[in-house]
């Protein structure tokens, strides 16, 4: 998966956490869109793997 990539599903992730989910549709939408095959599975695997990072709280660090 290209970096970019990777960095648009972290952050509409970050934005789901924030129920900002119609602007995570709008960030992420066009990367999923337009991934071919090989990155399109990268991307559901990740999904699939991360679940939890769209919608666990943002965790706050001391």
């Amino acid at each position: 998966m290209r970096p970019s990539t990777l960095r648009t599903l972290q952050r509409a992730a970050e934005l789901t956490r924030q129920n900002h989910f119609t602007e995570a549709l709008l960030v992420a939408e066009p990367v999923i869109l337009n991934a071919d095959d090989q990155e399109g599975a990268e991307i559901r695997r990740w999904l699939t793997e991360h679940v939890a990072d769209f919608t666990r709280e943002k965790e706050t660090r001391s």
